[in-house]
């Protein structure tokens, strides 16, 4: 599939995007193994997060639903699950494998996890090294890619582990494989990420202690059943917030979006940049900030990015360099090596894809410097990632021509029904 996009128009109107793609996987991980049953309201329903589904389907967990967003879930306990008849299949998942990869190191049965052409060229090394740390026996293809062989049966020790980058998924994988060890577990990140994790291991009654920076586990707990309620998703939000703000004329509400502290850095970088939006009835839902958002039309400028936003607003960027491309002057990104294992390498996807409209852009290692100017027509290719072909979908409402955008079948991994959302405040998107 891929979708073009006519130029110009406005957004307004009032949406309501997907549920939270972070909380979707982590309500199914946790539900699945806490004791009794589980509701979730809000469930993303995309590739992503049904990919979780079916894999703690495969480890005898029975799920009803998804049925408009909400989930039911029979938990089996902490130890309760049933070893796979197939390897566990994570589609294009990264959160799904590297999270997967901590919950399964120390049960008492052997599991492959295997994925799609995309997710099966990304690094996993990053989760491999502690888990074997503590005790994990973890096989993987050449330089720690998928498939990922977890031997079972092994005795997992905690451990204190200082993560060398900035990395929700690093981080929750490891927290996790504390729940199956003996001891403390605890980790150290340079920087905040998000933290869906600690936050919903609270909710299901797992004590996490946090100080200095510190997030630390005791094994051998118990996990309760629980109500969960999932916010919008501030990483879907974030094409509507960016495309409002560029578009003249525009004026959207984004209703029931989340608001973890450790996720709106797209909302700092924005208004740095001049964004006009408005946080509207703030208000706390099963232990998640959530705000309504109506954004605005409003001038942008080019601006430094501070470094301390960057891991708030990782999956963003994407977005947030169409917003650069029609800001006045120069943005510049710095700290953002993240970026480039993510789905596609996103630095090199957006550069090349940014040129070919004409924006003058100058990658680095961990960033790029992107200077503001006048988007033409052009073919873009999203190398199979979602978030690619959404932003360049985004900066149609400035470009001078129709954009062809290819490869767009991933956009459901995250964003189901995004073109019909997107067309229906104002977008012209055709899906062919």
């Amino acid at each position: 599939m891929k979708f073009l996009a006519q130029p110009g128009g406005t957004l307004t109107g009032e949406i309501r995007v997907p549920g939270d793609k972070s909380m979707s996987h982590r309500s199914v991980m946790l539900g699945s193994l806490a004791e009794g049953v589980t509701r979730v309201h809000g469930f993303l329903e995309g590739e992503d997060a049904l990919a979780t589904v079916a894999a703690f389907r495969t480890m005898g967990v029975q799920i009803e639903g998804p049925t408009n967003g909400e989930l039911t879930i029979y938990g089996v306990g902490l130890r309760g699950l049933q070893a796979p008849d197939r390897p566990l299949d994570m589609g294009n998942s990264g959160t799904s494998m590297r999270l997967l990869t901590g919950l399964l190191a120390g049960q008492p049965f052997d599991s492959t996890l295997i994925g799609d052409a995309s997710l099966m060229k990304r690094p996993m090394g990053r989760v491999i090294t502690p888990l074997e740390k503590m005790g994990a026996s973890i096989s993987s293809g050449e330089e720690g890619r998928p498939p990922l062989h977890i031997k079972g049966g092994r005795t997992l020790t905690g451990i204190h582990y200082d993560l060398p980058i900035a990395s929700a998924q690093v981080k929750s994988c490891v927290l996790l494989a504390g729940l199956m060890a003996s001891g403390k577990t605890s980790v150290t990140e340079p920087g905040p990420t998000r933290d869906h994790t600690e936050r919903m291991l609270r909710g299901f009654g797992y004590t996490v202690e946090q100080t200095a920076g510190v997030i630390s586990v005791e094994g051998g707990g118990c996990l309760q059943e629980a109500d969960i309620d999932i916010p919008a998703d501030i990483s879907s939000a974030a094409f509507f917030l960016v495309g409002a703000s560029i578009a003249p004329g525009s004026n959207l509400l984004l209703k029931h979006v989340g608001m973890n502290p450790t996720r709106t850095g797209v909302l700092n970088i924005l208004e740095l940049m001049g964004a006009d939006i408005e946080v509207i009835d703030p208000r706390e839902v099963g232990g998640e900030p959530v705000a309504d958002l109506r954004v605005r039309h409003a001038p942008l400028k080019g601006i430094n990015i501070p470094e301390e936003f960057v891991p708030l607003a990782i999956d963003e960027f994407p977005a947030l360099f169409i917003a650069a491309a029609c800001a006045e002057g120069t943005t510049v990104l710095s700290g953002a090596e993240e970026l480039r294992v993510k789905e596609s390498d996103r630095i090199a996807s957006m550069a090349k894809g940014l040129s070919d409209l004409g924006i003058v852009n100058h990658p680095t290692p961990d960033g790029i410097v992107i200077e503001g100017g006048s988007m033409g027509s052009a073919t873009v290719e999203t190398f199979d990632d979602h978030r690619i072909a959404m932003s360049f979908a985004i900066a149609s409402l400035r470009s001078t021509g129709p954009i062809s955008i290819l490869d767009c079948d991933h956009v459901a991994t995250s964003f189901p029904g995004f073109a019909e959302l997107a067309n229906g405040v104002g977008l012209k998107l055709d899906c062919q």
